[in-house]
């Protein structure tokens, strides 16, 4: 059979523009298409190739089996394009880099997503409920957690964004975030993604368009909020907002865009504002690390920031431009004051943290780098997904910063 050599080489191509030169996912992606030009070659059915040790003779049962139809080049490509997770009936004029769902990918250093996970454990008299929230740029679902102490005073609201493949329950057991809660008296609100705006239920941070005030995801999530205290009563002047990861990368997208309604925000292992606009740039940020010259609006927030510095998944430099990135935002003519302090966990991890501050001592951020963690939640649980027990314990952390920005 004839191989469409001109098709074939137009996928190496897209991948390479995908992945970068000499990536390890590069390598893997050209070697499948080189083993599926000679599978075609060789007259093989199947791109994929036998198991080790398999016996060139077919068993019995096997050899009675119905023989498949060798595959078109076309269809072979299909067959891998699935296998990547592009959607159907993608074609030779259809191959577009942007139309990849960035995490649908098996990225280095990511672990898969664990069997879905169970409601969390309440404390006696608390409630974790449902909600929703609709406006012009969609909808998405939320789950509210109230604390035990509440009986109508004022509180805190916290806004906490999942990772990928992650969803409200399982972001809830991994960082311990209502524990804490529980234990400062806080409203936190997690919203869903939707896994018809994201099939690996990443928030889109990479999409110009949500990137945008009054537009995209950031709308909806600052929608969720206000819904959250427009029903509640939240203390206004201790809104925050805090994510991981593709979460952690919307959050701070969230908090530069609505200074007003939050007053601070926490970051694990996420990127810089807007340090992505498609795909290829996406991957290009999370491999090494977003431009240092991309600039947040004026009038950010204070913001803390944590990230492991074995991170394979989102490089450890993300974390360090987010810091930076941060205090120009918040920057009124004053050189801000920075410490430097160091530390470790019993039997985990060490850390070094960065601590700014205005000349008058009121908190610009903190900077916690996590020596010898990867791509998870510092002191989470492992009943969620993407945790590291080994500590710091990154949710205590952000609700002790929170409440120094607080009034």
């Amino acid at each position: 059979m004839k191989i469409n050599k001109q098709f074939f080489a137009q996928l190496r191509d897209a991948s390479k523009k995908l992945f970068g030169k000499g990536g390890a996912a590069a390598a893997t992606m050209q070697q499948a298409m080189a083993d599926a030009q000679a599978a075609q070659a060789r007259g093989m059915h199947d791109i994929n190739p036998p198991p080790r040790g398999a016996s060139a003779k077919a068993a019995p049962q096997a050899a009675e089996a119905p023989q498949r139809q060798p595959q078109t080049p076309q269809q072979m490509a299909q067959e891998f394009m699935a296998r990547l997770g592009m959607p159907q009936g993608t074609g030779q004029k259809g191959f577009d880099l942007p139309a990849f769902d960035l995490n649908s990918l098996d990225l280095p250093g990511m672990r898969k997503r664990r069997p879905a996970a169970p409601p969390p454990e309440l404390a006696p008299g608390a409630q974790f409920v449902g909600g929703s929230f609709r406006n012009h740029a969609g909808g998405r679902d939320y789950k509210l957690y109230i604390p035990s102490s509440f009986h109508g005073q004022a509180m805190p609201l916290l806004v906490m964004l999942h990772g990928c493949t992650q969803n409200p329950d399982d972001f809830a057991n991994g960082t311990r975030m209502n524990a804490v809660a529980e234990e400062k008296q806080c409203f936190v609100v997690y919203p869903a993604q939707a896994k018809s705006a994201n099939n690996s239920r990443c928030w889109n941070w990479f999409n110009a368009l949500d990137q945008q005030r009054g537009q995209g995801e950031p709308s909806i999530i600052a929608g969720i909020a206000q819904q959250v205290i427009d029903k509640y009563p939240v203390d206004r002047r201790q809104v925050y907002v805090a994510g991981l990861s593709a979460g952690g990368a919307m959050a701070v997208i969230v908090g530069a865009l609505y200074p007003e309604l939050f007053a601070a925000v926490g970051v694990h292992s996420g990127l810089p504002f807007a340090s992505a606009q498609d795909l290829p740039s996406a991957l290009a940020a999370m491999k090494g690390g977003a431009s240092a010259s991309r600039k947040a609006p004026a009038g950010g927030v204070p913001i803390i920031v944590f990230h492991g510095d074995r991170d394979t998944t989102v490089n450890p430099r993300n974390g360090e431009e987010v810091m930076a990135q941060g205090l120009r935002s918040q920057e009124h003519g004053a050189a801000a004051a920075a410490s430097i302090d160091s530390g470790s966990v019993p039997n985990g991890h060490r850390y070094t943290r960065t601590t700014h501050r205005h000349p008058d001592g009121s908190p610009l951020g903190e900077h916690w780098v996590i020596h010898g963690a990867g791509h998870a939640w510092s002191g989470g649980s492992d009943s969620g997904s993407y945790t590291d027990a080994r500590g710091p314990d990154a949710s205590r952390e952000m609700m002790r910063f929170f409440e120094t920005v607080g009034p």
